[in-house]
């Protein structure tokens, strides 16, 4: 794996393999010899397994970027959630052998590639990513926009999402009014594990979505890894939809379907948030809501682990708010207790 993960980044122009490690113990001794601008680190190591090696890596190094190598097994996925929790910036999933490795080794190359440059704000390569297209005209805000109460609340996140996640859903009382539909960028397993997970961090029942599942006041529905999830109505009811359509800015599940299934559901009725992660995912589904009159808010970037799609949201001038990680939750709930009020009209 260290072999094979050296040449997966082999050729890269803006940084360098500088060193690898046989367990944790030596790489600790390794970071402390020669500081790595970012350690990659596997979950299974012997002498000092990965979850130790990261809790002396944030003691000694609180700021130092860390990419967890994770296995597609409930075992990996609870391991690497954990790590998360303890202060990991980021994890990719590594092939379950060295010969499925080697023949997507340029897929893989390039995932943790993208993963290290948004961590160190590295810029990507010239033709490493398909060109942006021109941005749309700025969309019509409709007169009235925002002020009602909003009847789903639509998170969409990706890296740094788990933590940021469980602190906003810890806020959420078990009383809360709406539905919540989340879709995290994870794979199969994982998000089984994270519902598991956030289900018993707060108040709220927090399951993985299913197809035809009801979206009733004070439930949250993960989407599953390798599906979209969407909303549709059936005869008057919203229910989840999955599907294996084709990725959406490179994922499956994607963010912009989910938001833009609720747009066609609920209309302007929506609350939607942007948490921290890479890319531009969310930014379409959040210009659709915008323009039915839905209220959109984003984590700022002081409180985001990489300050991608929020801030693909935020230019674009999509965002009713900005805010910290731990004004979110608060801010949530207000919205959601009360309506705005109509604006003062003056009649001469």
């Amino acid at each position: 794996m260290r072999r094979l993960v050296s040449r997966a980044l082999e050729g890269q122009a803006d940084f360098v393999v500088s060193g690898t490690a046989v367990d944790g113990q030596a790489a600790l001794v390794a970071i402390d010899r020669r500081p790595p601008d970012l350690v990659t680190l596997d979950v299974e190591m012997p002498q000092l397994d990965g979850l130790a090696t990261l809790a002396h890596i944030r003691q000694r190094w609180p700021r130092l970027p860390v990419i967890m190598c994770s296995a597609l097994t409930a075992n990996g996925a609870a391991v690497t959630l954990d790590a998360l929790a303890r202060g990991a910036s980021d994890y990719i999933a590594k092939p379950t052998s060295a010969i499925s490795l080697d023949g997507n080794l340029k897929a893989f190359g390039d995932e943790l590639s993208r993963k290290i440059r948004a961590l160190l704000r590295l810029r990507e390569p010239a033709g490493s990513t398909p060109p942006v297209a021109a941005a749309p005209a700025p969309v019509a805000r409709p007169p009235r926009a925002g002020n009602h109460r909003p009847r789903l609340l639509a998170i969409g996140a990706s890296t740094g999402g788990p933590n940021a996640l469980a602190e906003v859903l810890r806020h959420l009382p078990a009383s809360l009014p709406v539905p919540v539909v989340i879709a995290q960028h994870m794979p199969p397993v994982f998000t089984r594990m994270l519902a598991e997970r956030l289900d018993g961090l707060c108040n709220l029942a927090v399951r993985e979505g299913y197809d035809g599942a009801a979206l009733l006041p004070g439930t949250v529905w993960l989407a599953p890894g390798d599906y979209h999830m969407r909303i549709d109505q059936c005869d008057g009811r919203p229910l989840l939809r999955l599907d294996q359509g084709p990725p959406v800015n490179f994922c499956r599940p994607a963010v912009d379907p989910l938001l833009q299934s609720a747009g066609d559901c609920y209309g302007a009725d929506v609350l939607a948030l942007i948490l921290t992660g890479m890319g531009r995912d969310g930014q379409q589904g959040c210009r659709q809501l915008f323009a039915l009159g839905a209220s959109v808010y984003v984590q700022d970037e002081a409180s985001s682990v990489v300050w991608g799609m929020p801030r693909a949201v935020a230019q674009a001038g999509l965002a009713q708010r900005i805010l910290p990680l731990g004004d979110i939750g608060p801010a949530i709930v207000t919205r959601l207790a009360t309506p705005l009020p109509e604006p003062t009209r003056h009649v001469g």
